[in-house]
């Protein structure tokens, strides 16, 4: 902190861009890039001026994005189509200390059809390792047009829960003509 203007030298993380604010005010889920790999879609919480994801086990998966320093983020208008791409900060919250303690419970109580109280889902939480992640503004987001006009639409990924279509059950024989 400088003496002489009572000004911190650190960068505020809590500020960003009108465009950005309002789309993470209204964010239920943001698609979320660590390193350039795929974009995952997150249920995620708006919390000053930040987004909240939990992930681990028994919660969604998030490859990479507990251990990551930076992230890419993109948000949706009311229209369905994406509005903004930002670069975002990473930092996980500790279980123990005041950022835990203030934005778990918070998360906790907005889950989805989680099994027991908001407090049994912030200890399972911190006793099976689970990540909860802040993703704040860390660079110049890109919108309007800024954005690409062509489709990113990709060929949906290899998954395990695919299986093979068998024959549908027939009651009776057909017969052929």
């Amino acid at each position: 902190m400088r003496e002489d203007a009572g000004v911190s030298d650190e960068v505020d993380e809590r500020i960003t861009t009108p465009l950005v604010d309002e789309a993470v005010k209204k964010a239920a889920v943001c698609w979320v890039s660590v390193g350039g790999g795929p974009a995952y879609a997150l249920w995620c919480l708006p919390l000053d001026g930040a987004l909240l994801v939990v992930s681990g086990p028994g919660e969604q998966s998030a490859p990479g994005l507990a251990d990551a320093a930076t992230a890419e983020v993109t948000l949706r208008g009311d229209h369905g189509g994406r509005i903004v791409t930002w670069p975002a900060r990473v930092s996980r919250l500790r279980p123990g200390t005041e950022e835990w303690d203030t934005a778990a419970p918070l998360v906790a109580t907005k889950r989805l059809n989680a099994p027991g109280t908001a407090a049994d889902l912030v200890g399972r939480w911190a006793a099976e390792g689970c990540a909860v992640n802040r993703l704040a503004l860390g660079g110049t987001p890109v919108a309007g047009t800024d954005l690409p006009a062509e489709s990113l639409a990709e060929p949906p990924r290899a998954a395990p829960v695919v299986r093979a279509t068998r024959k549908p059950f027939r009651l009776h024989k057909v017969r052929r003509r």
